[in-house]
């Protein structure tokens, strides 16, 4: 079974985006990234059918965003 949230199939690979993302940016920069997409998530729930994939998606990106800070 996949996991649409953690490990979704479009994102196999031996370097996981979201570290050449972060990669690629200034941690201040990494954290409004992952709060914009967290936004995202959270402003398109209702809409694109998989509500509760969606809000999970949001909270996976809190949770990234708050272990940037705690991180500090």
């Amino acid at each position: 079974m996949t996991d649409p949230v953690n490990s979704p199939l479009h994102y196999q690979g031996p370097i996981e985006a979201i570290e050449a993302i972060q990669a690629s940016m200034t941690p201040i920069e990494f954290q409004g990234y992952l709060k914009g997409n967290a936004l995202k998530y959270l402003w398109r729930y209702k809409y694109k059918g998989h509500p509760d994939q969606d809000l999970a998606k949001a909270q996976w990106y809190l949770a990234r965003l708050r272990r940037t800070l705690e991180a500090k």
